[in-house]
């Protein structure tokens, strides 16, 4: 089969098609605009998709469960929930995942990697929209508000989660015992109680335990100690006279 290489990077293409979209990611052209807010895309099928935020279009829809999906892309890792297929695993833990990012993201438990680094405070992180999210906090900016109530967020994640305290929404469910949830954090500490994982580990002593908060909880009884040695050491000295010294 034919293939056609990029000059400025090597990589090989199927077609030259594929080659001049390709060709964009370095000239940095997007020739496809956006009418209502003006963005613009190097690929016209990212902009059908960007299309589908004002129009609210959701042509992708689940069979077993009914929820619908502006992206292709997003309809197809939603499948794997159903599925339980996870063929991404990590080679330093073992731990599986249905997507690639996933993967990678959490790699970085591991490695302690976090490229992502705020020019304001110094903060870094390993996840783009993490940052991307503590970015408004410099700037106060909260563009995302509840159409029920006067809440605004910084992000659309946080306000979808706040829409739930309103629509009482569960759309995460556990595949081992039925019971729902609102938050995929909260499902994926549940899902603990059946696997008896416990990933949060101490690093003064043997305590493992499934959830963030609690060794948060358990590092407090350390600091606690150490405080108190440190204000007993202390009050030992004030209290002891000074030694004398021979002549």
């Amino acid at each position: 089969m034919e293939t056609h290489q990029c000059d400025t990077c090597g990589k090989s293409l199927s077609s030259s098609r594929n080659l001049k979209h390709h060709m964009m990611i370095h000239t940095g052209e997007k020739p496809y605009s956006c009418d209502l807010c003006g963005k613009t895309f190097s690929h016209v099928a990212n902009f059908r998709a960007h299309s589908r935020v004002h129009t609210g279009e959701k042509p992708y829809s689940c069979d077993l469960c009914g929820k619908t999906f502006s992206r292709a892309c997003h309809f197809k890792v939603h499948s794997k929930i159903h599925t339980g297929e996870k063929p991404y695993s990590c080679n330093l833990c073992g731990k599986t995942f249905s997507q690639a990012g996933g993967a990678k993201l959490h790699r970085t438990i591991h490695t302690g990697e976090k490229p992502y680094s705020c020019d304001l405070c110094g903060k870094t992180f390993s996840r783009a929209y993490h940052f991307k999210v503590h970015s408004k906090i410099h700037t106060r900016k909260k563009p995302y508000n509840c159409d029920i109530c006067d809440a605004t967020f910084f992000s659309t994640g946080d306000l979808k989660k706040h829409t739930r305290t309103h629509t009482g929404e569960k759309p995460y469910r556990c595949d081992v015992c039925g019971k729902t949830f609102s938050r995929t954090a909260n499902l994926s500490s549940h899902r603990r109680i059946h696997t008896g994982e416990k990933p949060y580990s101490c690093p003064h002593c043997d305590y493992s335990c499934k959830r963030n908060d609690h060794l948060k909880s358990h590092l407090r009884i350390h600091k606690r100690k150490q405080t108190k040695g440190v204000m007993s050491g202390d009050k030992l000295s004030q209290q002891s006279p000074p030694e004398r010294t021979s002549v």
